[in-house]
């Protein structure tokens, strides 16, 4: 079937994003053909059009891991999903439970999994697409996969983020976004750092006990702890080069740094000594498992938390939507919608 998909093609850079029409093949044994309605961009979806995510990815490729649909119709020996479901991918139809490993990690769709979700049409296995809860829009789903399950993960599975905690979260992108309300959910202390006014308002609005803008004060992480009391528990670290020697020094002993993103550099200078004598844990996180994605949907629907949603694009306008993600022009996620 004929079936439109943006690919990245001719080389890297956000211009090179191209809308086109091409086969999409029909679902195989237990298989499913989902017809997709949003996808939501990723920082990783950004990096990987600019050649830094993966500088030797093969192309032509469809970018991105998010999306959520109806199924369109069922191969041979389908029987999780039925024609009609409206259904969430998870990004790694590899991982679907347990520890991560080499092969789970390469499945993950839009990089080393191969073509990934911004397209109308995907044929893809059963075994990776959860049914939606009827109180969840298909939009809102698009923005779970990658975001939320990461910042699910950080909070909640590793974590173990409990009521009374402290927890610092940085900026308005969607894991920090996520990672927010997770955290509030948990009944945690939150301190959330960010670049201006307006947007420190808007955390406040989310439940944001305390805002620190970090443009405006370079100590914003001692900062942050003195308004935390004097004890932050958790970090998630979005920063990279630029955040995490400073969290290492505010984190208390035994605490915890989810490390996340690399938005200011893949290469941090850091103090080790303050994290082997204070016996700091720092933990790497990439999204999660299915079964977890199962149950952060269970305590989304009980808690009614909703995804926030800064802009929607049309899929001709992709490039639009890449930009405007690559110049941090977004508090929350911004959707494509085919």
């Amino acid at each position: 079937m004929k079936s439109r998909a943006v690919i990245i093609n001719g080389g890297f850079g956000i211009d090179h994003l191209d809308a086109v029409t091409r086969e999409e093949r029909e679902p195989g044994h237990g298989e499913a053909l989902v017809r997709i309605e949003a996808v939501s961009l990723n920082r990783r979806d950004v990096l990987l059009a600019q050649g830094i995510y993966n500088p030797r990815q093969k192309l032509p490729i469809v970018p991105c891991s998010d999306g959520a649909g109806v199924v369109a119709a069922v191969g041979p020996g389908c029987k999780r999903v039925k024609l009609g479901d409206r259904v969430v991918i998870h990004m790694f139809p590899g991982w679907l439970a347990g520890e991560p490993d080499r092969d789970k990690l390469a499945t993950g769709l839009g990089g080393p999994g191969g073509d990934g979700t911004l397209r109308q049409h995907i044929s893809i296995s059963e075994n990776t697409l959860i049914a939606l809860p009827k109180s969840l829009s298909v939009n809102a789903a698009a923005t779970l996969p990658c975001a939320a399950l990461t910042a699910w993960s950080a909070i909640v599975e590793s974590g173990q983020v409990r009521a009374g905690d402290h927890v610092m979260v940085q900026g308005t992108g969607g894991v920090s976004l996520f990672a927010l309300q997770f955290a509030k959910m948990c009944g945690a202390h939150v301190v959330a750092t960010t670049s201006s006014d307006e947007k420190a308002q808007k955390l406040r609005a989310l439940g944001a006990d305390a805002v620190v803008n970090y443009r405006t004060n370079k100590d914003w992480a001692a900062e942050g702890r003195d308004l935390a009391g004097g004890r932050i528990d958790l970090i998630v670290d979005v920063g990279g080069a630029d955040t995490l020697d400073a969290g290492l020094r505010v984190i208390r002993p035994g605490g915890t740094i989810a490390l996340i993103g690399v938005l200011s550099g893949a290469k941090a200078e850091i103090n080790l000594p303050l994290a082997v004598m204070r016996q700091v844990r720092l933990q790497g996180v990439t999204c999660g498992h299915r079964e977890s994605f199962e149950a952060m949907l269970r305590a989304i629907g009980q808690h009614g938390i909703d995804p926030v949603i800064d802009t929607i694009y049309p899929l001709e306008e992709a490039r639009a939507a890449f930009a405007q993600m690559a110049e941090n022009r977004h508090v929350g996620k911004i959707l494509v919608c085919p």
